[in-house]
């Protein structure tokens, strides 16, 4: 008993500050957790604060990492922005430098926000960084999104794990200004339709990828 009000106690806290619940609401909860439905209430609400936790601390670690963190991590409201001017209401959308999937997960919201449905979109993504891929991997899953985000992590450019993708959005937020990005090595690129990339920058060659 004395667990179980620790757990109504965390869940009081976590939720004023997550989901600014009413007083009354949380009054109710409170009192649901001792029916006969609180092993239900109390694995959905995990649920909840996983999602929650999650979202907040690695946008926590992308602030700390500054640059570094960014690399697999763009903040929510700019992500929402560029879901709300594509509205991916259906078709195959891709991401090729996906980091922790959160262009995916937007989407998703948007759908359903929308009363669209979620099975009218299909989500392909990429990403190199093989830390980062596994994170978008959990984050698609603890959300229930089915995405194909390659056989393995790998760079967009050398390695496309999607070439004969032909997607309705284009929904990303590459890494700009790299100057390593190996474009030495595929000057004869089938991609570079608009002018070959310079070597020392990567932006010319996303734009066109």
């Amino acid at each position: 008993m004395r667990f179980l009000l620790q757990i109504q106690e965390l869940l009081n806290l976590l939720l004023k500050i997550y989901l600014n619940y009413e007083v009354k609401l949380l009054l109710l909860l409170r009192r649901y957790l001792y029916s006969q439905y609180q092993q239900i209430i109390l694995v959905v609400f995990v649920l909840i604060l996983v999602l929650l936790l999650y979202e907040y601390f690695l946008s926590k670690f992308a602030s700390a990492e500054g640059k570094l963190g960014g690399e697999f991590y763009t903040p929510s409201c700019i992500v929402r922005t560029l879901v709300e001017m594509i509205e991916p209401f259906e078709g195959q959308i891709l991401d090729p430098a996906c980091g922790s999937g959160g262009m995916f997960c937007q989407s998703a919201r948007f759908v359903k926000e929308h009363q669209g449905n979620i099975r009218d979109i299909s989500i392909f993504g990429q990403e190199s960084n093989p830390t980062t891929w596994k994170l978008a991997k959990m984050n698609l899953a603890i959300r229930q999104l089915e995405a194909n985000l390659g056989r393995h992590n790998a760079d967009s450019f050398h390695d496309d794990q999607h070439k004969m993708l032909k997607a309705n959005y284009i929904l990303a937020n590459p890494p700009f200004n790299v100057s390593d990005w190996g474009g030495e090595r595929l000057q004869d690129d089938i991609r570079w339709k608009y002018g070959i990339p310079p070597v020392g920058n990567a932006n010319f060659a996303w734009l066109q990828h």
